[in-house]
């Protein structure tokens, strides 16, 4: 995981893509206890083309130069399954303007925040998005105020209202404990 990050901040430095965070469930378990996932989730601003286009060709052919093979929608990276996904949404280029610099061992590298992250799920509106919340509700410290503009400015107070029927622990409240050995950032090999 940590080399898969290096090639992602040397992507960046180089312009072949413009931003980059980590989203799904491997952004989540920088807030909450690990959760399976097949791959890493990685939301990209991608420079335009000529005509205003916006495509992941760089990007796809700027890793095979560096002998990065594609498997299905990934790209699979120092044996990390990667998934380029271009902001494809007002909430999604907001997430990743306002996505949190952090680091993974000792690499920089970029994740979406925690309300952001409730929010795709919301939008996405799968069943397993909805567990992710429930879960998001329960080990997270979420920020209640900043989630709440979030949702008022992308329209997602409805379902935040259908799909969390009880109000969410106080953001002043401890947050839970985490398991032992819950702390790994480890890419998980299953999907959820």
């Amino acid at each position: 995981m940590k080399r898969t990050l290096e090639i992602l901040n040397e992507l960046e430095r180089k312009g072949v893509l413009s931003r980059y965070a980590t989203g799904g469930a491997m952004g989540a378990t920088f807030y909450l206890a690990p959760l399976l996932t097949f791959d890493l989730d990685v939301f990209v601003v991608l420079p335009q083309a000529a005509g205003g286009l916006v495509t992941l060709a760089p990007l796809y052919e700027a890793l095979r130069r560096r002998g990065y093979a594609e498997e299905g929608e990934c790209v699979n990276i120092e044996g990390v399954p990667v998934q380029f996904l271009p902001a494809y949404n007002a909430l999604v280029e907001e997430a990743l303007r306002e996505a949190r610099e952090t680091a993974y061992e000792d690499t920089r590298t970029h994740v979406l925040r925690a309300e952001h992250l409730v929010a795709i799920c919301l939008q996405t509106g799968r069943d397993k998005d909805r567990e992710r919340v429930r879960i998001f509700r329960e080990q997270a410290e979420l920020d209640l105020k900043y989630l709440a503009e979030v949702l008022q400015r992308h329209g997602l107070e409805a379902k935040w209202n259908e799909w969390t029927p009880s109000p969410p622990r106080s953001p002043t409240s401890s947050p839970p404990r985490r398991p032992a050995g819950s702390g790994s950032r480890a890419c998980l090999t299953r999907r959820r």
